[in-house]
């Protein structure tokens, strides 16, 4: 598969695969957490990312391979090559991004995702011109075709999980070794045939252009990658200062008084209260279900799934422990319908499941909260909560 091609070259192709996926992937886990503005624009980067990482891979590859020495590439169809990968990683990563990640839904995104980086291997291979045709032998083409697929739905579950750390770089390595082994599948099926004497491939009048051209294009694109990569490796400001601490470093500071909340058991009136209020009117039996948004309609989480609402302008988001989705309710209907013996109101853009709290920890004036689930996320708690927290969770010292 590998012969006569440049090893160095191939190691190079492999590591801009794995740097692209890794970048792509570590914005699609900063997507949590997130406002629905800055939301879109982590999406739209992890996906030019993704697709810069791809193509780029690919041509790195094609300049590790043994090529006749007259060969040129035309812009057209490598410029279609890049158009085709990055539009089929968008659509791919947008389709699974709203409403429910069903399966089906999974899989049809994968079919496309895979054919689409296919179709962009194929184009870019017929973009090279010389005096030889190319011809490819039908099952390393099947071959290549069913790698992309696989390679694309392992990639989307992987966007899905929004894994970090170490799972990430796993992931991403995994990733980057799958989209090259698509690639050298394709080409290990691939044969140049010389044209008879005297006949000549007609360029069509395109434009050409030759390999010192294309290679410094995709030394610029390796840039790219590697910064993309090296500025996701800067931590999110809302992890900051995140090193392990005892449970007792959640305390307020000494020289600040924050009062300690009033035991349910003491004033059994806040059970009929919103979440945090105190005084306000008795509030309706608690929802049992929560309303989410999908792509063919309104679908209805179970309170013992929710994990966190988070507002987001006039809705809200709901995570259930895997992904965040669309709830229409504001944050102050989610908060007056929520049932305040299990959740309570932590900041004034979050509200929690205290029973699905797995861990908590002091960051700055605050604290943050982690929800556990398959893909556990974190939400950030207000000063002035501190203590309500602490008391909620047990961990409040009680006198005599």
């Amino acid at each position: 598969m590998f012969e006569g091609h440049d090893p160095y070259l191939v190691a190079l192709s492999v590591a801009i695969a794995i740097l692209g996926g890794y970048t792509g992937f570590s914005l699609a886990a900063r997507i949590r957490g997130t406002p629905g503005g800055s939301n879109r624009i982590l999406l739209a980067g992890a996906a030019a990312f993704l697709a810069v990482g791809i193509w780029t891979m690919h041509f790195v590859g094609m300049l590790a391979a043994p090529l006749p020495p007259d060969t040129v590439y035309l812009v057209l169809p490598t410029i279609i090559s890049f158009l085709i990968c990055a539009l089929v990683v968008g659509i791919s990563l947008f389709f699974v991004s709203i409403g429910e990640p069903s399966l089906k839904r999974v899989v049809s995104s994968a079919v496309l995702l895979g054919a689409g980086i296919a179709s962009m291997h194929y184009v870019g291979i017929h973009g090279l011109s010389g005096h030889f045709a190319i011809e490819h032998d039908d099952v390393f083409v099947l071959l290549s075709v069913i790698v992309a697929m696989v390679t694309a739905y392992g990639g989307l579950r992987a966007f899905l999980a929004q894994q970090e750390g170490f799972r990430l770089v796993v992931t991403s390595i995994i990733f980057g070794v799958a989209v090259s082994g698509m690639h050298y599948t394709a080409m290990a099926g691939m044969h140049f045939v010389p044209l008879a004497a005297g006949v000549h491939q007609h360029l069509g009048g395109g434009l050409a252009a030759s390999q010192q051209i294309l290679s410094i294009i995709v030394a610029v694109l390796c840039f790219v990658i590697a910064a993309g990569f090296l500025l996701s490796l800067v931590p999110d400001p809302r992890r900051q200062n995140l090193v392990p601490a005892m449970a007792g470093d959640l305390a307020p500071p000494a020289d600040v008084l924050v009062p300690e909340p009033v035991a349910a058991v003491a004033a059994p009136r806040m059970s009929m209260a919103p979440l945090g209020g105190v005084g306000r009117p008795p509030r309706p039996a608690p929802a049992p279900r929560l309303p989410v948004e999908g792509a063919d309609g309104t679908h209805f989480i179970d309170i013992a799934d929710v994990r966190s609402v988070r507002a987001d302008a006039h809705y809200t988001r709901v995570h259930d422990g895997t992904r965040e989705r669309m709830c229409p309710w504001s944050i102050s209907e989610a908060e007056a319908q929520l049932d305040p013996a299990l959740f309570m109101r932590v900041h004034r853009s979050h509200i929690v499941a205290i029973p699905h709290v797995a861990f908590v920890r002091r960051e700055g004036d605050g604290a943050i909260i982690e929800l556990g689930g398959s893909s556990p996320h974190r939400v950030p708690v207000s000063r002035a909560k501190i203590a309500e927290v602490k008391a909620r969770l047990g961990l409040s010292r009680r006198h005599a």
